[in-house]
């Protein structure tokens, strides 16, 4: 294992790739932890290590020609959740978590915590946000309806999977927020929109594999496809609900602007790395 760590590593190096990787590939075709890899001795037969060199040199050169690691082991983290993913849905990030946090702390400072609330997750991906709400409320013992909203039918794929996996009673809704849950009236309401500029380079792994339908916001600001989602949380919310959203660390004073005639106690939040990435708010 440790020459074909070696190796591995030093292909990575070369190519500006970290070296979990290496890791995290191998733990996913032993089944086991990346930590397990340097905690026991694995002892092959000579077919079974044959087999393990190359599939491991066939998912390394994946990686090398910038497949995201997720997308090859078909896996993501994301809070407590190990969610399914596969190309046509975006990868969750670390920093997305913290608007998990915001929302759990909104339902705990609710003087009518006791009752069931409605959530609605706008633009809900892989189903990350929709998922840890309902997952991490209920273990605090909230009660909550969970509607996950996601326009691209093959996101939709790996919507569907993620809630099954957890057996959650998740309504998805396949439609463009514009005109998604028409009449309905929520208590919270979570948007993550695509909101990166047309214009603004992206690593290359992104670029070529992640969805565009999940990145991009508009030309100048990348702010067109945000204020849409505004738009539908201005609508599905009622008056003193939550809305969080989401946002480019150079959008924060642009959504405030936006939120600025429909919604009080406007509030910037930094992500993990200190940079400007949610706005919080109350529907007036």
């Amino acid at each position: 294992m440790k020459e074909l760590l070696r190796a591995a590593f030093s292909q990575f190096e070369k190519n500006q790739i970290a070296a979990v990787d290496a890791e995290l590939l191998l733990a996913h075709l032993l089944g086991i932890s990346r930590k397990q890899i340097h905690a026991q001795y694995l002892e092959l037969a000579d077919e079974d290590r044959e087999k393990l060199v190359s599939n491991y040199t066939d998912l390394i050169n994946q990686r090398l020609v910038g497949r995201p690691v997720q997308y090859i082991t078909g896996s993501a983290p994301f809070r407590y959740l190990d969610l399914e993913v596969g190309e046509g849905v975006l990868i969750p990030r670390p920093e997305t978590e913290l608007i998990v946090d915001r929302v759990i702390g909104f339902l705990n400072s609710s003087p009518d915590k006791n009752l069931q609330k409605s959530v609605i997750d706008l633009g809900a991906g892989s189903g990350a946000i929709s998922i840890a709400i309902a997952t991490e409320a209920a273990l605090k013992g909230f009660k909550l309806s969970v509607v996950a909203v996601e326009k691209s039918a093959e996101a939709a794929v790996w919507l569907n999977k993620n809630i099954a996996k957890y057996d959650l009673p998740i309504r998805v809704v396949i439609e463009d927020v514009a005109t998604a849950l028409p009449d309905v009236k929520a208590d919270i309401v979570v948007a993550n929109p695509p909101y990166i500029p047309s214009g603004e380079k992206l690593p290359f792994e992104v670029e070529k594999y992640e969805p565009e339908i999940a990145l991009r916001g508009g030309q100048v600001d990348g702010m067109q496809i945000p204020k849409l989602f505004i738009q539908a949380a201005e609508r599905l919310l009622k008056p003193g609900s939550f809305f969080i959203i989401e946002h480019h660390e150079r959008q924060g004073e642009l959504i405030r602007k936006s939120l600025a005639n429909e919604f009080l106690s406007a509030q910037i939040h930094t992500d993990l790395t200190g940079r400007d990435r949610f706005t919080s708010a109350l529907r007036r």
